[in-house]
């Protein structure tokens, strides 16, 4: 089984190009959002919450956890590789985050060596997209900023009122001054605002769909590794879906509400866990 998880429902838009790319996989996604969001906590707070998912989804049976929060990937997912993946466990599951897959098509595609990265505070502060845009190329410009506000906005269904487009402007002035060719939103919520985020930035700019490039590198991954596809759930129905699960920490009215009106992704049931 394939878990993803994040701080709240930002993953649903990695998880939904996902399913579309490899449906014949069994889901489970875990949005933390009773803690959400995670940008303006401490990097002590990041990783106990980081290390509490992943507990939980291994005993759920997962073989291969996404961190679908660039937060969580950005602070955490290092950490948790190294304190779960040991000995012979690192043969059997794997975690993975979104960040290096997204670095990777950034650095590929940029003609003018300057790329732009939107993201939580405690996403920029880490400083992590900058660093593998780094390995890749140490000639690329990095230009970054924080924007703090959209994730409440997003989270309440107002991303696209006014207030959110004006304050998504003031975030993005400064970038747009830089001439990026290339605009990372290294938030999964953000792709929520995309087409804000690309008409604010005009046609010179590529704005990425996070959620279509993670789900591009999964397959080549799993193609790679054919230790993990091998041990990964697989549908046996006739139209080769597999199976759907949603765990929340809060409301799951409100996810499954949010999920269906915003994400056009119907769900059955959501379940509200403790982590």
């Amino acid at each position: 089984m394939i878990a993803l998880f994040d701080s709240g429902i930002g993953g649903l838009t990695v998880l939904k190009p996902v399913i579309e790319r490899l449906p014949q996989y069994d889901y489970l996604y875990l949005g933390d959002s009773a803690r959400s969001p995670y940008g303006g906590r401490s990097e002590e707070s990041i990783k106990r919450f980081a290390e509490e998912a992943v507990e939980y989804l291994f005993d759920r049976g997962a073989t291969l956890i996404i961190f679908a929060c660039n937060t969580a990937s950005s602070v955490a997912l290092r950490h948790v590789q190294q304190k779960y993946l040991k000995g012979d466990k690192e043969k059997e599951r794997k975690i993975l985050g979104v960040l290096i897959p997204v670095a990777e098509e950034a650095e590929k595609h940029s003609k003018k060596g300057r790329i732009g990265v939107v993201g939580t505070k405690a996403t920029i502060e880490s400083q992590a997209y900058d660093t593998e845009i780094h390995k890749l190329n140490p000639e690329m410009k990095v230009y970054s900023a924080s924007c703090p506000l959209l994730v409440p906005f997003i989270e309440e269904g107002w991303q696209s009122k006014p207030e959110a487009t004006s304050i998504l402007k003031k975030y993005l002035k400064p970038l747009k001054s830089c001439n990026v060719d290339t605009l990372i939103l290294g938030c999964t919520h953000y792709p929520m605002m995309q087409k804000q985020f690309a008409k604010y930035m005009g046609k010179k700019t590529k704005v990425f769909n996070t959620g279509e490039v993670v789900a591009e590198k999964l397959a080549n991954y799993l193609e790679r590794h054919p230790e993990i596809e091998k041990r990964l759930s697989r549908a046996n129905t006739k139209n080769g879906q597999g199976k759907r699960q949603f765990l929340t920490t809060d409301s799951p009215e409100k996810f499954k509400k949010f999920t269906e009106r915003y994400m056009s992704m119907k769900i059955s049931k959501v379940e509200k866990v403790i982590l």
